[in-house]
């Protein structure tokens, strides 16, 4: 029986085994505003009049601008903001009072087109016509599903599925913004509205919820699969604009650009190295006093080949009596 099962032209797995994965250097992750929205698809749901469409649209002139979101860096890039429940005018007074200028680089439109009606066509053009497109954001989700749609959950996730295959395959950043349930659940990622397909196709889920209606002051919640969880409170302006009060992420470890610039340091001084992560470790946080992990140190030099051996650093890293070894 075995011997039929592998029969020449029998399709099976692409597999590999866990050592060879963890010594293969891989492209990383790339982020848009760094710890909180990466490549992929996401959805930011809130209460009517909550301050979303105010919050996506402050969002997409920073990421166009290439300037922080909170004190985070962002990926600097081309933006678009589908803004299908507003007009012309009303983008144009807001941007007034947000700020003082827009860049030629963020991208308004406030025609509608629905999931496989049109949309994925027009993105894939918007795309190719800017190629350093990092940030798209739909608002709202509904607007882009129609009015006969069924809210199964198969439904939900096939929709969101279409634009999660559109955000990887070019590697930008998809921001649904999207409404909560009105009924209150012990898990606030529970009042999102739709079924579960909705947070199971998405990549991160944000919620913004008001302490108290007219109170100017909300907790974003977020969660998903590449980052941590956390809890941001937040505040608006008088210009409308959220400004951060506190961050439940206290005290985050280094960032990837950051490891890689505290390498570069490390290995001009100590100019070979031979060790296992934990030693490598060890020794960069002697030198910087930071809080640094060996899966994190081991995971950025990984992902980050192109860019160390630009700085004039190469590595291999290998077994030996069972231990990893970077060199």
């Amino acid at each position: 029986m075995n011997n039929d099962i592998k029969k020449k032209g029998t399709p099976s797995f692409d597999t590999i085994d866990g050592s060879t994965l963890m010594s293969t250097p891989l492209q990383p992750l790339r982020f848009v505003v760094d710890s909180l929205i990466s490549q992929g698809l996401h959805i930011l749901a809130g209460s009517p009049k909550v301050g979303k469409s105010w919050l996506a649209l402050w969002l997409s002139v920073m990421v166009a601008k290439g300037e922080p979101v909170w004190g985070m860096a962002t990926r600097q890039g081309t933006t678009l903001y589908l803004c299908l429940e507003d007009r012309r005018l009303r983008i144009q007074n807001r941007l007034f009072e947000i700020m003082e200028d827009a860049p030629p680089s963020v991208h308004f439109c406030t025609d509608g087109f629905i999931i496989g009606g049109g949309l994925e066509e027009r993105i894939e053009t918007f795309i190719a016509e800017h190629l350093d497109t990092t940030l798209i954001i739909i608002d709202t989700l509904q607007m882009v599903r129609g009015m006969g749609y069924d809210n199964t959950y198969a439904n939900d996730y096939r929709d969101l599925s279409v634009l999660k295959k559109l955000a990887d395959k070019h590697g930008v950043a998809i921001l649904l913004i999207h409404h909560l349930r009105k009924e209150n659940a012990d898990d606030v990622f529970n009042r999102i509205s739709g079924t579960t397909g909705v947070q199971g196709a998405v990549d991160s889920s944000f919620t913004l919820i008001e302490d108290k209606r007219g109170s100017g002051k909300a907790k974003l919640s977020c969660i998903g699969r590449d980052i941590e969880y956390r809890e941001i409170c937040l505040e608006r302006n008088e210009n409308n604009v959220w400004d951060m009060v506190s961050d439940s992420r206290e005290q985050p470890e280094l960032l990837g650009d950051a490891i890689i610039s505290l390498l570069s340091v490390f290995m001009k001084s100590a100019s070979h190295f031979i060790g296992t992560p934990t030693e490598l470790t060890e020794a960069l946080c002697s030198m910087s006093g930071e809080k640094i992990s060996p899966k994190k140190i081991s995971q950025r030099i990984l992902q980050n080949r192109d860019t160390l051996m630009d700085a004039g650093i190469t590595f291999d890293i290998r077994r030996s009596n069972g231990k990893r070894l970077s060199s």
